[in-house]
């Protein structure tokens, strides 16, 4: 997609404004659901420009809430607008919209993390992976709750080509708290190079495109709102099974301040975790004495790499769980304290019998 456009031609009539729709079905937010509205045009207006040139491109906006940038949306000259939407309260304003763009708003009532996208266009939109992304767009201001689970979600999808990248390279448009976002975009050796920055960097190009302060949303929460633009790569930086990749990339992070032999060892079963872990660190020619926060994209491809065929060589390691074998470990030993802790009473009958 383009980096920035102006908004379409097609324009919608003059509608009640958001605080008005919130006034009138008496919407509030709800904070299990960490729902925050975004009210200002202006900014919603600014998300829609940045996603790109939106002319004749088929949108699907996840949690689009009382609506401020369905319209922005609508309002961007797009072939087609999909809603999904879980909050029931949400629908009649949004049929509003719809009622006042025929053709152009197609509302569903379900859950973003469950639906079926690669469903729900027309099967002429879909481009092979090779080719310019699709004509299709996800935007969405994301509930914090949702937020990264779904881009989780989204990003294992991509490595299969599936769900909303069934059709292609399809881009993302998404918000995320501040701290979020900036994981997303972290660069090697950052503080805030983390397990998002890897698992969505190897498979996207990831662009932070500004900050909404926190104070534009009502209720105002704690924290700014990072905008981020993701772009599928058409070869992934790592070649490797999401799941295999994902692993490896939590092992190390999970001792993100500790040297990265650390969380690589966790890799291993514990009767051979030091020599394995020792081949894996040669192979793949890593300093044991990196941070986490040092490794590089290059790096964690080598790890990937030979830790997958270290896992050809032995395919038990691949479902290998430091946590079960802890947890097995520890219930062994209960098992035996049990059996050697006999009552009194026990204890004087078998001296008796002895």
């Amino acid at each position: 997609m383009a980096a920035s456009g102006k908004l379409g031609t097609f324009r919608l009539p003059p509608l009640p404004t958001i605080r008005e729709i919130i006034k009138l079905y008496q919407l509030r937010a709800a904070k299990q659901l960490s729902q925050n509205f975004l009210l200002d045009l202006r900014l919603t207006d600014k998300i829609v420009r940045k996603a790109g040139n939106l002319t004749d491109v088929y949108v699907y906006e996840v949690g689009p809430g009382p609506g401020g940038i369905t319209r922005s949306i609508l309002n961007a000259d797009i072939a087609e607008l999909l809603v999904v939407e879980k909050d029931t309260r949400f629908i009649p304003g949004l049929q509003m919209l719809s009622d006042a763009a025929p053709g152009k708003l197609r509302i569903v009532h379900g859950d973003v993390l469950t639906f079926k996208i690669e469903k729900a266009f027309p099967e002429h939109l879909k481009r092979k992976w090779e080719d310019d992304p699709p004509n299709v767009h996800i935007i969405g201001n994301l509930p914090f709750s949702v937020s990264t689970p779904l881009i989780i979600k989204w990003l294992e999808k991509m490595s299969l080509q599936d769900g909303p990248f069934a059709y292609g390279r399809t881009p993302m448009t998404l918000t995320f708290q501040k701290e979020v976002a900036e994981r997303l975009v972290a660069t090697t050796g950052s503080k805030q190079r983390s397990r998002l920055s890897i698992m969505a960097q190897y498979l996207c190009n990831v662009e932070h495109l500004f900050t909404i302060p926190g104070k534009a949303f009502v209720p105002k929460p704690e924290v700014d709102v990072g905008v981020v633009h993701f772009t599928p790569l058409i070869q992934p930086r790592i070649e490797q099974p999401f799941k295999l990749v994902e692993k490896v990339v939590q092992n190390v992070f999970q001792f993100r301040r500790k040297y990265c032999h650390r969380g690589l060892g966790m890799l291993f079963p514990e009767a051979r975790r030091l020599e394995s872990t020792g081949k894996l660190l040669q192979l793949a020619d890593i300093d044991p004495t990196l941070r986490p926060t040092h490794l590089s994209l290059t790096h964690f491809k080598s790890l990937c790499d030979v830790y997958r065929k270290m896992c050809d060589e032995d395919p038990q390691l691949l479902t290998y769980n430091f946590r079960e074998e802890l947890k097995q470990k520890k219930h062994k030993s209960r098992s035996q304290e049990d059996r050697g802790s006999a009552s009194p009473r026990q204890a004087g009958r078998r001296g008796l019998e002895g």
